[in-house]
């Protein structure tokens, strides 16, 4: 089961730690406090509420697609048949599970799902598709679109609270 944590309201400061933590999360927590302007008390509090309150979840290490020998990447759509919750459910579960998949969306519209798959080749991408995907009796479509670049933002902002009715904010 997933939780879901609700808007949390973040003040300049826990802006600022997030943006640095995004940067570098490895950085020494004298180093961020030094770059948010704060004593290393307080930084270490404030990432500390941060972690608490589910806005960070985690820290990870991001790779190089092409150094770890899987350059080509595919975007893969794929329609679901009966869609029944335990179906979507099945499928979801094990399609995360396989080691081409590095997104899986669960999406609405013409298809029920949006796989993210980054592979050595093309041959593979078909080996997935072929191999992997029509095989599973639940499957009843299937739309590949190859990645020629995957431009990808490395920091998120989170989104700033409603502003109260009539109120203005000069540009």
């Amino acid at each position: 089961m997933r939780h879901r944590v609700g808007f949390v309201e973040l003040d300049a400061l826990d802006r600022a730690l997030l943006r640095e933590l995004q940067n570098d999360a490895r950085q020494t927590n004298r180093e961020l406090a030094a770059k948010t302007g704060v004593s290393p008390s307080t930084s270490l509090e404030r990432v500390r509420l941060l972690r608490e309150r589910g806005v960070v979840t985690g820290y990870h290490a991001v790779l190089d697609l092409n150094a770890a020998g899987r350059p080509v990447q595919a975007l893969i759509s794929v329609r679901i048949r009966p869609p029944a919750r335990p179906v979507i459910e099945g499928f979801r579960e094990w399609a995360a599970r396989l080691p081409e998949v590095i997104g899986l969306f669960v999406t609405s519209g013409a298809h029920d799902f949006l796989i993210h798959v980054a592979v050595p080749d093309v041959d593979s991408v078909y080996a997935f598709v072929i191999d992997r995907l029509t095989e599973r009796r639940e499957v009843a479509d299937v739309q590949t679109t190859m990645v020629y670049e995957h431009v990808q933002s490395r920091c998120v902002e989170p989104a700033l609270p409603d502003r109260p009715r009539g109120s203005r904010t000069a540009r």
